[in-house]
């Protein structure tokens, strides 16, 4: 875009920014190509958008050269209307973690959100703040400010009395330390389940009450204290006043979460892959253990905004950087799986035909044999032998590998389908959130 044609693109646009709503939201700058430079959040779409297309001078003086020259790339702004500041956050913060835009610095690397977790599965469940949670956990989060979680905390253990000490919570334990219970029960901050102070069933009741709490019952309990801090505050007593507040702003800070099965950090949940891909290497016949596995999906809707993803794994882990999306171009039906994997497929592996990439060890579709073949049919327009293609089933988690032997069907504890399952609800994810994307966001400028 020469310097003409780019003005009247700015001049242009900044009259668009004008019609942005004043809410929150997530930003994407977009080059000529499509592709996605810059991820933002913000409070007021309108005015933060905006701030990017101002004078150059002004701009590269506020911003910086880094933003500047990102700036005179964008072909296309993007935008995604959120509920609150809160989905904002989390959603920008997946966004930049999937796509990982050049120009963003943070949020591209393995940080991620805490949790609080709550081991229910066990006789005496703990509590505690986490960001690696257990999935058989009862997990809330992930939530957006660890400080206000760990006040919060603090905070819920007065009221809830769960056990933190880090003393064995097994029968054999706990009886040998009846007459010798923790610091945090002497002082009013535990039931003494470590010693045996308080039954099974009861703590239980106790963990029962906090998870209630967590999931939407706050409500009256922060009513109760406001009250007493009204009540504190007419009569003068102003130190405790002052404790009422904080801790009113303690439960508050709670609101600042996402939903675990909404708000997906799938890299919190670390697996060792070991002794799956020592399974799937024997399953397989293969010579040595795949190193490097590519999955793919398909997401659409009735055929509209129809994607492709690929997710890859290396040594059996997640690799950020490998991740691609495809938004389906040529498939004449969009609303045929095959057509569409056909595509994704070839436009994947036509750089690897070249040279430009390399083939992975094992390529795993979401699906039953006719993804797989609709696979080899895109493999056989390409100057380049497949490598191990395998496809899974969802329904009945069976294994198609193109043998006599299909389907193979695996026991649900079994390393390699663990691994297989892992790779392709990744895939599935991955696919399924740039589709909601491509389905809510709005374009300011066209290409």
């Amino acid at each position: 875009m020469d310097d003409v044609n780019r003005e009247s693109f700015i001049t242009n646009l900044r009259k668009k920014i004008s019609d942005l709503p004043k809410a929150p939201g997530v930003y994407l700058f977009k080059d000529a190509q499509g592709r996605v430079v810059y991820v933002g959040k913000s409070v007021d779409l309108r005015s933060r958008v905006a701030s990017y297309f101002q004078p150059s001078a002004d701009l590269e003086s506020a911003r910086g050269p880094r933003i500047f020259e990102m700036i005179k790339q964008v072909a296309t702004v993007d935008y995604i209307e959120c509920e609150n500041e809160v989905q904002a956050l989390l959603d920008e913060n997946r966004l930049i973690k999937d796509i990982q835009p050049p120009y963003n610095e943070r949020l591209m690397d393995d940080k991620s959100y805490p949790y609080l977790e709550i081991t229910i599965q066990d006789e005496y469940p703990l509590v505690f703040i986490t960001r690696e949670p257990n999935p058989k956990s009862k997990l809330f989060g992930p939530f957006i400010d660890s400080g206000g979680l760990r006040a919060a905390y603090r905070e819920m253990q007065k009221i809830f009395k769960f056990c933190t000490c880090g003393r064995p919570l097994n029968r054999e334990d706990i009886a040998k330390n009846r007459e010798r219970p923790c610091l945090l029960y002497s002082i009013g901050l535990c039931s003494g389940a470590c010693a045996g102070k308080i039954s099974n069933e009861a703590y239980r009741e106790d963990i029962k009450r906090l998870i209630k709490f967590l999931a939407g019952g706050r409500r009256a309990v922060l009513k109760e204290m406001r009250t007493q801090l009204k009540k504190v505050v007419k009569e003068l007593r102003y130190e405790q006043a002052a404790k009422f507040r904080d801790q009113i702003k303690a439960l508050e800070s709670l609101s600042l979460a996402g939903k675990p099965d909404v708000d997906l950090q799938p890299e919190v949940f670390f697996q060792d892959p070991k002794e799956g891909l020592e399974k799937l290497t024997k399953l397989l016949g293969m010579e040595h253990p795949p190193r490097i596995i590519e999955g793919f999906d398909i997401a659409n809707l009735q055929g509209g905004e129809a994607c492709g993803s690929m997710v890859q794994f290396i040594d059996g882990m997640v690799f950020k950087s490998g991740y691609k999306r495809f938004k389906i171009k040529y498939a004449a039906n969009r609303s045929d799986d095959y057509d569409m994997i056909r595509e994704v497929i070839a436009r994947r592996y036509r750089h690897v035909a070249v040279g430009e990439e390399l083939l992975p060890d094992l390529i795993l579709i979401d699906g039953g044999p006719g993804q797989r073949r609709a696979v080899m049919d895109a493999f056989a327009t390409l100057p380049i032998q497949p490598p191990k293609i395998i496809s899974l089933a969802k329904k009945e988690e069976e294994i198609y590998t193109g043998s006599p032997n299909d389907p193979i069907k695996l026991p649900r504890n079994n390393p390699a389908l663990k691994l297989l399952q892992r790779i392709r609800d990744e895939a599935h994810r991955f696919a399924q959130h740039y589709h909601h994307i491509l389905r809510r966001k709005k374009v300011l400028e066209e290409d």
